[in-house]
């Protein structure tokens, strides 16, 4: 399909722009190293994401809705969370010219970039889209046209992406959000996504055979929970990391040995 095409051409320009970035960095002698584990999670996210969009498998989802459904979780939430690991963003401001590192610290730190990181703003994006895109005839429409197919496409991924970055920060954000916090919101968005899956077991779109349906919505429920267990990991160690006490050189260290003498 042409879209499919087109979203190609876009995935395996930013997988090799990417890997070029990461050149250029380790060719700065005042800079540490571009970790190879994140030029591998940035190849491995745009694998996944290549795997929805084009080739058999993207092929067969247009006739199959569980197919369609592994595309899914490849699409907007394998691919996006291997990709958010990669730091894209850090690795730019580490190799464009100082004046356009500027130009995207300024618009990394503006207002609009501030709301759609907003952690309630990514999940109406991204659990919101779904629920739209699931419970409308969207779904159906984005099967016969191809200008709407790529746009949920990419939206899927977009807001897939803005998501994961949006709970666990490996890049720079306008504002850090406490973790008590975006724990919350993420429940809450588990539950959306979760209420959706059970939805579409008993009502899926219209012409979708009842057994596609139902083995759809169960990899979406399981296999969304994986991911999402993933990222609560990710997420719960950042927070041990950020609490855990740190002692001063010099400093007497108490234990509780101490206090039991």
């Amino acid at each position: 399909m042409n879209s499919g095409i087109l979203l190609y051409a876009l995935f395996l320009a930013a997988l090799f722009l990417y890997l070029f970035a990461a050149l250029k960095s380790n060719t700065r002698k005042h800079l540490k190293q571009w970790p190879v584990k994140r030029s591998i999670f940035w190849a491995l996210g745009i694998i996944s994401v290549l795997s929805a969009v084009a080739g058999p498998l993207a092929e067969r989802a247009h006739s199959d809705f569980t197919f369609h459904m592994i595309g899914h979780l490849l699409l907007g939430m394998l691919g996006p969370l291997l990709m958010v690991l990669a730091a894209p963003m850090t690795l730019l401001l580490r190799t464009l010219p100082v004046q356009a590192a500027r130009q995207l610290a300024k618009l990394l730190k503006s207002r609009y970039a501030g709301f759609i990181t907003h952690p309630i703003t990514a999940s109406l994006l991204n659990i919101g889209g779904l629920w739209v895109l699931y419970a409308t005839d969207l779904y159906h429409l984005m099967l016969h046209n191809h200008t709407v197919h790529t746009l949920v496409h990419l939206h899927v991924f977009l807001a897939g992406y803005v998501f994961t970055a949006a709970f666990i920060y490996i890049d720079p954000v306008v504002h850090r959000f406490g973790y008590l916090y975006r724990s919350a919101v993420f429940i809450i968005a588990l539950a959306g996504h979760a209420i959706l899956s059970k939805y579409i077991y008993v009502h899926p779109p219209a012409g979708i055979p009842p057994g596609q349906a139902k083995m759809a919505g169960m990899i979406m429920y399981y296999g969304g929970d994986v991911i999402d267990a993933i990222i609560i990991f990710i997420l719960c160690k950042q927070w041990y990391k950020a609490r855990r006490p740190r002692f001063t050189p010099g400093e007497p260290s108490y234990s509780v040995h101490r206090f039991s003498e």
